[in-house]
């Protein structure tokens, strides 16, 4: 019997997914290209920690190995093992987090914004999201065939909400609000004042919030710690997103959660739609959740150092960005991240690549995170000893000084 012919008409994507874009990796290609032809290239695009002198604390390590020796290697529940839900049900009380109706764990803080996205937002539907933002936010909705409702963050202000561009976006098809504080990428922390404003919107138009706080514990200034956006009301419904990633340097494991609390009687629906989800793709990793109770309740020795190399990196950078004509920088308050804008000719994407390109130098241009209309800016990951920092400074004031002869020029 003879086989059918082979049809050799090509296979057509999907169309919402054309626009799709991830800056933060995107640009590797041309510095693998770059590296592969022997070219040193200085990697300031990724928020990897152990990319550079941080390690993992020993008794979180101790504690998945243990795990694995014990036969914790098949599927674990879809939400998560127990001793890890009761962890970060601890957690959220110290956060003094309230009327908690579920908590569940993802793969990492990524996973957690699509389940929590997904089970909610319908095609055609829209979210508040801050601009600035995580391009992850915007891609989940590409996925879902939602749209992203851009919201401005003021650089002025430092980089703080503007709440009545914030109101006026909020529409019929709005459902959810996304606060990402501290912020990725421009490590702005918000005041409590501005905070508790953001609550009251959501009251007022019955929004679900997604907090994600995944770098709540590297505040730079501990004099201000972060509060938990749940703390400040009870009954508004927040999904808090947070993870062991960041703050205790195991970005590899993907070990994430959600926390959801609010309103008992308006989130039953919700939540089984999430759950829906979780069992859909049978759980997160096994061992690895053996580590949220030992890190989140066990010795926190390591944060200090940490902080304390992040505040000199930063201060590092931010006085750089004074002595080179043509950056301008709001100082971060929490993260590893400093998004300076470019007062040069020229646009962010351009300036990034040709950077990469001629001083091996990598960054992310700002227009892959969004920024105010009219202006330029590029992100970096301030996270490098503070000889690779020096060195890339070096060479992005070589390139500056030689592309634009060293002057600044006006813009909007």
């Amino acid at each position: 019997m003879s086989r059918p012919t082979l049809q050799t008409r090509k296979i057509v994507p999907a169309e919402r997914l054309a626009n799709l874009r991830y800056a933060i990796r995107d640009i590797e290609g041309i510095a693998d290209e770059l590296s592969a032809q022997g070219k040193e290239i200085l990697r300031l695009n990724i928020g990897d920690p152990l990319q550079f002198d941080y390690t993992t604390p020993p008794h979180m390590i101790e504690a998945v190995v243990k795990a694995f020796e014990q036969g914790k290697n098949g599927y674990a529940p879809s939400d998560g093992i127990p001793e890890a839900i009761e962890a970060i049900r601890r957690e959220a009380e110290r956060k003094q987090i309230r009327n908690v109706q579920a908590v569940i764990v993802t793969e990492g803080v990524s996973e957690g914004i699509e389940i929590s996205l997904s089970a909610l937002v319908n095609p055609g539907e829209n979210v508040l999201i801050p601009c600035p933002e995580y391009p992850c936010y915007s891609a989940v909705l590409k996925k879902i065939s939602a749209e992203a409702n851009l919201y401005q963050l003021s650089e002025e202000q430092g980089w703080e909400p503007e709440i009545e561009d914030l109101a006026r976006r909020v529409n019929s098809k709005t459902r959810a609000l996304v606060v990402i504080n501290p912020n990725n990428p421009i490590g702005a922390v918000y005041s409590r004042q501005t905070l508790t404003r953001i609550v009251d919107l959501a009251r007022e138009h019955g929004l679900v919030l997604i907090a994600d706080e995944i770098y709540d514990k590297l505040s730079l200034e501990e004099e201000n710690p972060v509060p938990s956006l749940a703390s400040l009301d009870s009954e508004v419904q927040v999904v808090t997103l947070n993870g062991l990633s960041k703050s205790y340097l195991v970005p590899g494991w993907r070990v994430g959660w959600c926390i959801v609390s609010g309103e008992g009687d308006l989130l039953g629906p919700y939540i089984e739609t999430m759950n829906k989800l979780l069992r859909a793709r049978l759980s997160a990793g096994h061992a690895e959740q053996f580590a949220v109770p030992v890190a989140l309740d066990g010795n926190q020795d390591h944060l200090p150092e940490v902080r304390r190399k992040l505040k000199s990196r930063r201060d590092l950078v931010l006085r750089w960005c004074e002595k080179i004509p043509g950056l301008r920088c709001v100082s971060p308050r929490a993260a590893f991240y400093a998004f300076p804008q470019l007062q040069l000719e020229g646009n962010d994407t351009d300036f990034t690549k040709n950077l990469l390109i001629e001083t091996g130098v990598l960054l992310v241009a700002g227009s892959g995170f969004g920024q105010p209309p009219g202006t330029h800016h590029f992100r970096l990951v301030y996270l490098a000893e503070e000889t690779i920092l020096d060195e890339a400074f070096h060479r992005i004031q070589a390139f500056v000084e030689q592309r634009y002869s060293g002057n600044a020029i006006q813009v909007d």
